[in-house]
């Protein structure tokens, strides 16, 4: 069985200076007093353009970005491969509405899906729907696209012009491509665009990946529907496998506008789905391709030792573990040491225009029981290794 408990392989990429700095931020991180104080400044420099960005980008940017560019990605990508750690470059800017930026990301992401042509050290790509389209044309187009005017018709078909030549550029390049998932108020919107899109491109193998997020009490049975319907349109159905990003706001809009949650009642549920999608899954083999993005443990584990059950070679291409670049690197670093697939998504882009994500992760690593103390405990138990040496 592979060990978490490895801080020697999970840290070794890392230099004593690397270690510090990680400490320092998950410190901080443990604090949401000093994390809510930190937000408010650095909101406040980054409005007054106050010279900020070089303090950024050497702390909280460095940790958790890759880089500004794709070039500038170049040295963390070369980093994780070295201990056969895969990168998923994500192009994190967002808050775009315009056509010209939607074009300008669009091609940024093609940019991206170049970069991993016949590198085996960015074995994917992503992107988000809402960087290339208005919120409210995903929203309105939800239940039907029949709903829009002939005008807002337009623009839905610009976008899944976008969407298609990003996917067509995932076939031509043999790069797998996720489309992430987001609010369940677009979702189905987007799970038509994904269906739409492995239609046309996932035929001999999974390039197009839909994302599922199982903290949805609803997505177990989703999953086991998109599979059927996958085996009965010839296609395979790529998934990344997630348990969720938009828990709170979920909640509070089904409060808000009186309709039932579509979160799990609680964490144990939704660990019980994840796990049970794990082994729905790798049943199906031969007609899907699965990621499990996962920064749990005990979901990491069940995976590895389903494989093994199954007797599926650890490094099938078929199977990949993900994890985010700065977060859970004993997870990551120690299956890729034991022969798994493994990759991190490298968020990268200008400092400035990355910082919601920044401080989403900020607000994760607060928020999330234990994230901090597991990641602070691990630190300091590879200082203590170092010192004894």
């Amino acid at each position: 069985m592979v060990s978490f408990n490895n801080t020697e392989i999970a840290f070794k990429h890392k230099s004593d200076r690397d270690l510090r700095r990680a400490r320092f931020l998950f410190k901080v991180m443990a604090s949401p007093a000093l994390v809510k104080m930190g937000k408010g400044l650095t909101n406040f420099g980054l409005r007054l353009h106050l010279p900020i960005n070089g303090l950024i980008k050497s702390t909280i940017f460095r940790q958790f970005c890759g880089g500004e560019t794709i070039e500038e990605c170049t040295e963390t990508i070369n980093n994780l491969w070295k201990n056969r750690v895969g990168t998923i470059l994500d192009y994190s800017v967002e808050g775009k509405t315009s056509p010209e930026d939607f074009e300008a990301t669009t091609r940024e992401i093609i940019a991206t899906i170049a970069k991993g042509k016949g590198n085996p050290a960015i074995p994917f790509a992503v992107f988000k729907i809402t960087g290339i389209s208005r919120f409210m044309i995903l929203e309105k187009s939800n239940a039907s696209v029949s709903d829009l005017s002939a005008e807002e018709t337009v623009e839905y078909n610009e976008v899944v012009e976008r969407v298609d030549r990003i996917c067509k550029a995932a076939f031509e390049n043999d790069v797998p491509v996720f489309i992430d998932a987001e609010e369940t108020w677009i979702q189905d919107t987007i799970d038509r665009m994904a269906h739409d899109m492995m239609l046309r491109y996932n035929r001999s193998k999974a390039i197009v990946f839909n994302t599922v997020q199982m903290y949805r009490h609803d997505r177990l049975a989703f999953l086991k529907e998109s599979v059927k319907w996958a085996k009965e349109q010839g296609v395979h159905y790529g998934v990344k496998l997630v348990r969720g990003a938009y828990m709170e706001k979920e909640r509070a809009r089904a409060e808000a506008h009186g309709y039932p949650s579509p979160i799990q009642p609680d964490k144990p549920t939704c660990d019980k789905d994840y796990d049970a999608a794990l082994t729905f899954l790798i049943d199906e083999l031969d007609h899907i391709a699965l990621c499990a993005g996962t920064h749990n443990e005990e979901s990491s584990l069940f995976l590895s030792e389903v494989l093994k059950q199954k007797g599926i070679s650890l490094d099938d291409e078929r199977v990949y573990f993900a994890q985010l670049l700065g977060m859970s690197d004993h997870i990551s670093y120690n299956l890729a040491h034991a022969g798994y697939n493994v990759a991190k998504y490298v968020p990268y882009g200008p400092v400035r225009e990355v910082m919601p994500y920044l401080m989403r992760r900020a607000d994760e690593n607060t928020s999330v029981k234990g994230q901090t103390g597991r990641e602070l405990s691990l630190i300091m138990k590879e200082f203590d290794r170092r010192k004894a040496k």
